[in-house]
């Protein structure tokens, strides 16, 4: 059953857009709400239920809390207190952490590859919702790079540049399958990460996806 549409969906909604309202996602120029909407519908498309399109929604969130080095109970009485604990952990799952399980401080290489370690114990809502994630991102740099004439300018919100942010798509999308997740999402996002490569290697002789 499809579920494009509930109260519970409309409040995420409406918490994602309040949420830094004024400002814009992070290394992007699109503002909360309107990446938690399209995420939500990446995964209302692949009809996923209820439970993991507020997850969806509500993963920015989720992740700036986490950066602002918020507290689980504050994350409980914030969070999981509106949308329950399910989409909570769901939304965790998926989230960069900025210190290991011993409360290590972890750096930014360890940090991202934590979150691949993590995609194995990850539960499949979260999974379907990582992937929904990265397409609708993945997607926004495309769409941004056909409208600019200056692609450095794009590249350059992220800290990995053009190569790096490419290669983290791909690192994604792999480590993904290795863990044995193949929804049929997975066929879009093989699509946005090949469209990607493109840019760096415009002229292959096969396709690596």
């Amino acid at each position: 059953m499809l579920h494009g549409y509930s109260d519970r969906i409309n409040h995420a909604l409406a918490f994602a857009a309040k949420h830094n309202d004024r400002e814009v996602r992070k290394n992007m120029r699109l503002p909360y709400g309107t990446h938690a909407a399209n995420v939500a519908i990446i995964l209302t498309k692949y009809g996923q239920d209820e439970e993991t399109i507020v997850a969806g929604i509500i993963q920015d969130v989720v992740a700036d809390s986490v950066r602002d080095h918020q507290t689980r109970e504050t994350l409980d009485q914030r969070i999981a207190d509106k949308f329950g604990t399910a989409a909570l952990e769901t939304a965790l799952a998926v989230t960069v952490r900025l210190t290991d399980d011993d409360g290590v401080e972890l750096s930014l290489d360890e940090r991202k590859a934590d979150f691949l370690n993590r995609l194995n114990q990850a539960p499949d809502p979260a999974r379907w919702v990582c992937a929904a994630d990265a397409i609708h991102t993945a997607s926004t740099i495309l769409a941004d790079l056909k409208r600019t004439i200056d692609p450095d300018s794009i590249w350059g919100r992220f800290q990995w540049g053009k190569g790096g942010t490419i290669r983290w798509y791909r690192r994604l999308y792999e480590r993904l399958l290795e863990h044995g997740f193949a929804a049929p999402i997975m066929q879009e996002f093989a699509q946005v990460v090949e469209a990607l490569e493109q840019l760096e290697h415009p002229y292959p002789s096969a396709s690596r996806v």
